[in-house]
C-alpha cells in the first residue's frame, strides 16, 4: 500500500470517528462532580459568608455538590495559590478580594501570576469601609475626626487583619490624604478604633 493511499485511509477513519465525539462531549458535561471554592481566609468573614450562599445556590442549579474550602494565610495568598496550582478544569474556582487578587501582587513575592493565572467569572457583593467613633469621642463628623486625629497624633488605633488587608490599605491611604497618624493593630475581625474607629473586615 502507497504511502498516500495509507494516509487518505487515515484520515477517511478519523472522519469516520468525528460524529462520535458530540455524543462523548454531552456524556461529559459539567459538572460531572463535586465544585471546591477555595477561600483564602478563615471561616466566618464575609467572603466566606458570601461564599457559602453562593455555593448553595450553585449546588441547587447544578445539581452537583459545591465544598468551600477555608485556606487563610499570608494576606489570602496561601488560598489563591492552592487555587493557581489546581487542575484548569473549572472544579476549582477561588474566591476573593481586590486585595487577594491584585494588591498582594505587589507587597508579596507570589509563586503564581495574579494576572495571567486566573480568569475573572463574577462580582459577587461589594464591601464598602466605613470610619464610626466612640461616642464619648468629642467629634461630631468626619472634619471633627480629622481635626481630633491631628491634635491627638498616635493616640487612635486602626484594627486590620493584617498589613495590605483592605482596612490597612484604606487607613494608610486615609492618613496620606488628610495629614493624620494612628497605629494599626492586626485583629481576626477588621475594625478601626479611635480609640476605636471601625473599618470593614473580610
Amino acid at each position: 500500500m502507497g504511502v498516500h493511499r495509507r494516509r487518505l485511509l487515515q484520515m477517511l477513519a478519523g472522519a469516520a470517528a468525528l460524529p462520535a465525539l458530540p455524543r462523548f462531549a454531552q456524556a461529559q458535561r459539567y459538572p460531572s462532580r463535586h465544585i471546591t471554592i477555595i477561600v483564602p481566609y478563615p471561616p466566618g468573614g464575609p467572603t466566606d459568608t458570601i461564599s457559602r450562599l453562593v455555593g448553595e445556590h450553585m449546588r441547587t442549579s447544578l445539581g452537583q455538590p459545591v465544598i468551600v474550602e477555608n485556606i487563610g494565610g499570608a494576606g489570602g495568598s496561601v488560598g489563591v495559590g492552592r487555587a493557581a496550582r489546581a487542575a484548569p478544569d473549572g472544579y476549582t474556582i477561588s474566591a476573593g478580594q481586590w486585595n487577594t487578587h491584585v494588591v498582594n501582587g505587589a507587597i508579596y513575592p507570589l509563586t503564581y501570576d495574579p494576572l495571567n493565572d486566573f480568569s475573572p467569572i463574577g462580582l459577587l457583593g461589594k464591601n464598602p469601609n466605613l470610619i464610626v467613633a466612640r461616642k464619648s469621642l468629642p467629634a461630631n463628623d468626619l472634619a471633627g475626626l480629622i481635626d481630633w486625629l491631628k491634635a491627638n497624633p498616635d493616640k487612635a488605633s486602626a484594627g486590620t487583619v493584617g498589613p495590605g488587608s483592605p482596612a490597612h490599605v484604606f487607613g494608610v491611604f486615609f492618613q496620606h490624604l488628610t495629614g493624620t497618624r494612628f497605629q494599626f493593630v492586626p485583629y481576626r475581625a477588621n475594625a478601626l478604633a479611635v480609640p476605636d474607629l471601625i473599618g470593614g473586615a473580610n
